[in-house]
């Protein structure tokens, strides 16, 4: 099982990214999804998290601006940022419970961090 993540990158104030994880391999079901991110000096903090029925939880630091999403067909999740904010700079790393036929009660995965620049 792996993690893909895309869409980090150098943005705005004030604009917008969206950011892509997709899931690959011997994949029965995932449970939860979500994207942490850690900023230099500082702990890995969750920044939004999606059951598989859609339900949500946010950090504070984000509500109103970030729009998590899943495409459950796909085994994707996305983090849409609206209006981010310098200190939303970090680099973010999606995560996956998921299960398998080695792990029947999931297992979490991680990807690859994306760096996402926020800078005028």
């Amino acid at each position: 099982v792996q993690l893909q993540a895309s869409g980090g990158g150098l943005v705005q104030p004030g604009g917008s990214l969206r950011l892509s994880c997709a899931a690959s391999g011997s994949i029965l079901s995932i449970n939860v999804m979500g994207w942490y991110r850690q900023a230099p000096g500082k702990q890995r903090e969750l920044v939004a998290a999606i059951t598989r029925g859609g339900s949500t939880n946010y950090a504070d630091s984000v509500k109103g601006r970030f729009t998590i999403s899943r495409d459950n067909a796909k085994n994707t999740v996305y983090l849409q940022m609206n209006s981010p904010k310098p200190e939303d700079t970090a680099v973010y790393y999606c995560n996956a419970n998921i299960v398998t036929m080695t792990y029947s009660y999931g297992m979490d995965y991680w990807g690859k961090g994306t760096l996402v620049t926020v800078s005028s």
